[in-house]
């Protein structure tokens, strides 16, 4: 059966993308577009996906890019629209209707294209326009949480390399109570890039980079997710995973955060003192509550039927923005304020 959302019209959509799918451990966009190109075949369309050399599908067609040819000269014109997934050169001169999302963020002032979808309100602000839509997961793949589990510490998840997601500053605000834990996922207590991280503590366990059965069980054992982003977080995956295995949230009020994590569902100060109460105070969230709360917002089919309604209006030659995106200003602080 078709589900033909916001059209009757059944559309050939190619999803163009620089990394390899499906992604086995990090890989957030990777893990985003491979949602959205199942959830647009069970509505009724027609997927592609011109992807990085070693990517395989088993519901769509898969183009390998040819890293010798410019991206734009390997789409035929065999498609209704070209989701991008991010900024192709020379895009002014191309044909096709197409929408480009923008996953990360930028700090200069240039102007993006007018078909550019962001993946949060706050995001889309930042630059002066309100096209967006929130990135989803297809649940169904995920294990299913045991929202009845005993849960016996806290976990970071993230990048721990980089310095705006302030594994740090998580790992402060445990070393603050008297007998919480942590567990970072996503990073390593030595990395000769960013130099050692003294964090010989008990209290602390670096993991590494998770994917999986291993990861979903870490998040199941959770008793909450912290967070404290340096940054303007464009969304955020680790928030809605962490959700939907019943953990409530812990983070700084930046970026996308405050729109995604709601009081019933957790907590935000930039201040390491409010977090820490805020921490141990965890057992107030229920996990029911933060779990239906992920699954039912943040699904790949509802992101789907969101990406519909921009495929639409470009095929109208209509533009997503009235203008160019531009940010308001350069952020001046590498990082933003956490105490």
């Amino acid at each position: 059966m078709l589900y033909l959302i916001s059209t009757e019209r059944i559309m050939r959509i190619l999803i163009v993308n620089t990394g390899i799918i499906p992604v086995q451990l990090y890989g957030g966009t990777e893990r985003v577009i491979w949602g959205l190109g199942k959830e647009l075949i069970y509505l009724g369309h027609e997927v592609s996906f011109l992807v990085k050399k070693g990517s395989h599908c088993d519901f769509a067609s898969v183009i390998h890019i040819d890293e010798s040819k410019p991206i734009l000269d390997q789409i035929t014109n065999d498609y209704d629209v070209i989701h991008f997934n991010f900024k192709p050169k020379n895009i002014d001169s191309f044909k096709l209707p197409y929408i480009i999302t923008m996953h990360g963020n930028s700090n200069t002032l240039e102007e993006f294209d007018k078909n550019t979808v962001f993946v949060s309100k706050n995001q889309a602000n930042r630059y002066n326009c309100n096209s967006y839509v929130y990135n989803g997961l297809n649940w169904n793949e995920y294990k299913l949480p045991d929202l009845n589990t005993k849960r016996n510490y806290f976990h970071f998840l993230g990048k721990a390399a980089w310095r705006v997601k302030n594994v740090v500053g998580a790992i402060d605000v445990i070393k603050e109570t008297k007998t919480e834990r942590l567990k970072v996922l996503g990073g390593v207590r030595f990395n000769f890039k960013m130099g050692i991280r003294f964090t010989f503590s008990p209290k602390v366990s670096f993991v590494g980079m998770v994917g999986g059965k291993i990861k979903y069980n870490l998040l199941n054992g959770s008793k909450g997710l912290i967070f404290p982003v340096r940054w303007h977080e464009p969304f955020g995956l680790a928030i809605i995973e962490s959700l939907y295995y019943g953990c409530p949230v812990f983070g700084t009020p930046y970026g996308s955060l405050p729109e995604l994590v709601t009081e019933d569902i957790g907590y935000l100060s930039n201040k390491k003192d409010e977090l820490k109460e805020a921490v141990l105070n965890s057992n107030s969230y229920l996990p029911k509550l933060c779990h239906e709360y992920a699954r039912e917002k943040f699904s790949s089919r509802k992101m789907a039927i969101e990406y519909l309604k921009k495929y639409e209006k470009v095929i109208n030659n209509e533009y997503l923005n009235i203008s160019h995106p531009k940010l308001h200003n350069i952020q001046e602080t590498k990082f933003l304020q956490w105490s």
